[in-house]
């Protein structure tokens, strides 16, 4: 049965590839739980599609002091919450050709955003998606090709989406293993774009200022061809953009065949892993 879940939770669904992909689930009849900072944002994506549709719920995934209350009282709200998409994150340049330059607590807050939540907000709901078994749920992890063939530019960022990238592989390898039967039904997915046209850059005044500010490839068609590939009938570990999907499986094909190689070796052995 392609995506199954009837009940979504989006985080940065504010704007870019968040507020595209809730709302192209809102059109395939997926009750959307739209996550963001932007409360006027996430009201305004209420109005025009109707409170039967969507939910806003502000919150700032950053705070990790208060996430775990927070998402006790989103599972007690939403107790058919079958699927949560991570997907806020933000990017900036890093120069270490010019260290004065670098502030720190943006890189420690561009690891917060991108990493650290994601992972606390794993770890949070998982007891609720494990008491819906046998019901199929899922895990979707949004990375970034950068995860794989990182950008000197955005050092950190890319490394943020390579710790997800690696995350998703474990994630994965964890609830499906043969020793975890009362996770089987919790389905990983990882979506790793290309660079798409959002906010993503024209946040940057680096690159407004070299006039790169709208790399990429248009939003809608991204998003149409990410969803084609999310309702598909074939089980779909990761979701790679056409542009990418080659380049990729260079790098990506004889690791991926070596780390199932080892997995499988230390399982044979007996080995906790």
């Amino acid at each position: 049965m392609p995506f199954p879940y009837k009940t979504v939770l989006i985080t940065g669904a504010t704007s870019g590839i968040g507020l595209a992909l809730a709302e192209r689930m809102i059109s395939a009849g997926i009750f959307v739980i739209a996550i963001g900072r932007r409360k006027d944002r996430l009201e305004a994506l209420v109005e025009k599609h109707g409170s039967e549709k969507v939910a806003a719920e502000p919150f700032d995934v950053s705070d990790l002091d208060a996430m775990p209350a927070w998402v006790e009282e989103i599972t007690s709200k939403y107790p058919r919450l079958d699927s949560i998409i991570l997907n806020a994150g933000f990017q900036r340049s890093l120069d270490f050709t010019s260290p004065s330059t670098i502030s720190l607590s943006s890189v420690s807050a561009e690891l917060t955003t991108n990493y650290l939540s994601p992972l606390h907000m794993v770890s949070l709901f998982l007891p609720h998606l494990i008491s819906l078994a046998p019901s199929p749920t899922s895990i979707v992890l949004v990375s970034s090709g950068l995860a794989v063939l990182p950008l000197p530019r955005c050092a950190n960022y890319s490394a943020t989406k390579a710790a997800v990238h690696s995350l998703a592989w474990s994630l994965r390898c964890q609830v499906s293993g043969p020793e975890s039967l009362h996770t089987h039904h919790i389905k990983v997915i990882e979506i790793m774009p290309p660079a798409v046209q959002t906010e993503l850059h024209p946040q940057q005044k680096d690159l407004v200022e070299a006039g790169q500010d709208q790399p990429g490839i248009e939003l809608e068609r991204y998003i149409e061809e990410t969803w084609v590939d999310l309702v598909r009938e074939e089980e779909k570990e990761e979701i790679v953009h056409s542009v990418l999907r080659e380049r990729l499986e260079v790098v990506e094909g004889p690791r991926k065949g070596a780390w199932e190689g080892f997995v499988r070796a230390m399982r044979g052995a007996g080995l906790r892993f």
